[in-house]
């Protein structure tokens, strides 16, 4: 055998902790999990790394493994050509956020799969997301990409050395945005909340609620900016947005009006058609944000959608010993979203005549159906249950025992998959929002899961040493823990202590914002990286203001630390806070448009000051 010959091992990723690794384990595609062993195997072959990022549950993850990496004949080039590296984004965010950077600079957006080609020493130079198997409309498929790709790095090894030297020090200045902290002597140089009043106004979707247009992911982060900007100033206008885009929401095919619960996006600007992963960390921060204005616009129906979410979460994403698990596949038999869509006859089995009416009337199903192919934009004559507005008066009293039928049929049906894999930062969202909401919502069932969560974390999700791993899996932790698990779940132990007292959970919120600042604190410049001193070096290290699919990290500890000074009094967590805010001064200066955390924080930290001075 040549010594070039890849030596594929039948199951390299099948022992794998991650459920996504574990569908590509059957792969003919020889992967590599992500280490220093896929690196050192292409030193050694002199070939690229091509490494493939996404997640369990994305739909079009799914597509690009059903069409090329279970191809033998496309695993056969791969192989060839390239080590090939499978990454779950989930389980390494620190890896995601690098290469998604090098990925949105070379092409101008980004998203899952994320398909990267990297030198032997990591330096990426060429990327791509999804990509067809063969030509197709003008664009290469992956099969001729793969050959002209090995044949720049053979014939044209000075330019790609080039390449990778660019994107890298470009990766790196956009891994850290900041620019200059402000003076010492300033919590932020100028008053951020004009300039976002104006991005907000601006960017925002009156008819259809949420911010921008197609495809519309939650707004979680403004939506929680607009009720802290509420509660300080009062302005009717910040309510305002907050209940049109909550209406529109759990009004739209994005809600499951069944089982409770939101899908991770939708495609179109009404909130209609999703991809129908459901997410914890989506619905924990949409829990959160429907009760508080539940009880700040007065609104029952968003009280109810609360208890919807909060249902699914208990019900479905609940691990034995009270942690959470991470997401439902988009996927399931019969195509995507086949488990939550209708065939109008499957209504009229499951319901008697008047309450199959009532859907009618109500959700807007339709004996031809009413959904529509992403992709082809054709029927595809099933039923997407979503609030049209319709409806008589006396049907509103009937509309929970006629969902609790229909979740009743639909649990007979194959399910979504799984991933059951417990994410520190994930699951300290969802304690946060169940031990929030369970007060303003009086659900002391919720506020028991968040403790008993808490509990599965702090006992499960720590080492030997006492810090903090990432996640748990297979009966153990894994992976260090990043800048946003350690943040997440100290500020998920601050709300547990807001919701039941006691000096437990403030304590173990100390224990982990002491980790934040010994370990992953920018000492020169203020701020948090998201890896901590000690972690697995990398091409970039990510110190970052803004928010994305999740909180940024930085605003969550900077909100930490301004909760900790608050209930206790101590000068390093005011001062480190404060510091916080100054690293970031010139996001804040022009207004934290994509940095909605960021502001809160400065909201909070700034009213503390000013009752100091007061």
């Amino acid at each position: 055998m040549n010594d070039d010959t890849p030596v594929i091992r039948a199951g390299r990723l099948a022992g794998s902790p991650s459920p996504y690794l574990r569908q590509h384990a059957a792969n003919p595609v020889d992967w590599h999990p992500w280490g220093p062993g896929a690196f050192a195997e292409a030193r050694r072959l002199d070939r690229p790394v091509f490494l493939s990022v996404g997640y369990s549950s994305c739909h079009w993850c799914h597509v690009m493994a059903h069409e090329s990496f279970e191809d033998p004949a496309m695993a056969e080039v791969l192989n060839r050509l390239f080590v090939c590296v499978k990454v779950d984004r989930e389980e390494h965010p620190d890896v995601d956020a690098i290469y998604m950077r090098a990925t949105q600079l070379m092409t101008g957006h980004g998203g899952w799969p994320n398909s990267v080609w990297l030198t032997p020493d990591g330096r990426p130079w060429f990327a791509g997301t999804y990509l067809p198997p063969e030509d197709r409309g003008g664009a290469m498929g992956l099969r001729t990409l793969a050959e002209r790709i090995d044949a720049v790095w053979r014939t044209r090894r000075p330019d790609v050395e080039r390449q990778a030297d660019e994107v890298t020090a470009a990766v790196r200045r956009a891994a850290d945005p900041a620019g200059d902290p402000a003076p010492p002597a300033a919590v932020a140089a100028a008053d951020p909340v004009a300039a976002a009043g104006a991005w907000l106004r601006g960017d925002f979707d009156a008819h259809h609620g949420g911010f921008r247009g197609a495809p519309k992911f939650p707004p979680h982060g403004e939506l929680e900016l607009l009720l802290d900007l509420h509660a300080a100033t009062g302005a009717g206008e910040w309510l305002g947005m907050v209940v049109r885009t909550l209406d529109a929401m759990q009004a739209g095919g994005i809600h499951d009006a069944v089982g409770g619960g939101f899908h991770r996006y939708a495609v179109d600007t009404r909130w209609f058609l999703p991809h129908f992963e459901k997410m914890l960390s989506d619905n924990a921060r949409l829990l959160a944000v429907y009760a508080a204005a539940s009880v700040r616009a007065s609104r029952p129906d968003f009280a109810a959608t609360a208890r919807g979410i909060a249902g699914w979460m208990l019900r479905e994403m609940r691990a034995p010993g009270g942690g959470f698990f991470t997401a439902l596949d988009a996927d399931s038999p019969g195509g995507e979203g086949r488990f939550y869509l209708w065939d109008d006859r499957e209504l009229a089995e499951a319901l008697g005549a008047d309450d199959h009416a009532l859907v009618r009337r109500v959700f807007g199903a339709v004996p031809g159906g009413n959904a529509h192919d992403e992709a082809t934009g054709r029927p595809t004559g099933l039923n997407l249950l979503h609030r049209t507005g319709g409806g008589l008066p006396e049907d509103e009293a009937r509309i929970p025992a006629v969902m609790a039928r229909l979740l009743r049929a639909r649990g007979t049906r194959p399910r979504p998959a799984l991933d059951d894999k417990i994410l520190a930062a994930w699951n300290g969202l969802a304690i946060g929002a169940l031990a929030t909401a369970g007060r303003a919502l009086g659900e002391p069932a919720w506020i028991e899961a968040a403790a008993a969560a808490g509990e599965f974390a702090w006992t499960h999700l720590r080492d030997g040493a006492g810090r903090l791993r990432r996640s748990f899996a297979a009966g153990a932790a894994h992976h260090d823990a990043c800048l946003d698990d350690v943040a997440f779940l100290a500020a998920g132990c601050l709300d547990l202590h807001d919701a039941v007292g006691g000096e437990a959970w403030l304590d173990r919120a100390g224990d982990l914002a002491g980790d934040l600042l010994g370990r992953f604190r920018d000492r020169v410049r203020g701020g948090f990286f998201l890896t901590a001193d000690d972690a697995a070096p990398q091409v970039a290290r990510i110190r970052d203001p803004y928010d994305d699919a999740l909180p940024s990290g930085n605003a969550v500890a900077c909100l930490v630390l301004a909760r900790l000074h608050r209930l206790t009094q101590s000068e390093v967590h005011r001062v480190m806070a404060e510091e916080t805010l100054r690293a970031f001064d010139g996001v804040l200066r022009g207004g934290a448009r994509g940095a909605a955390g960021l502001l809160r924080a400065w909201l909070r930290v700034s009213a503390g000051a000013s009752a100091r001075r007061g």
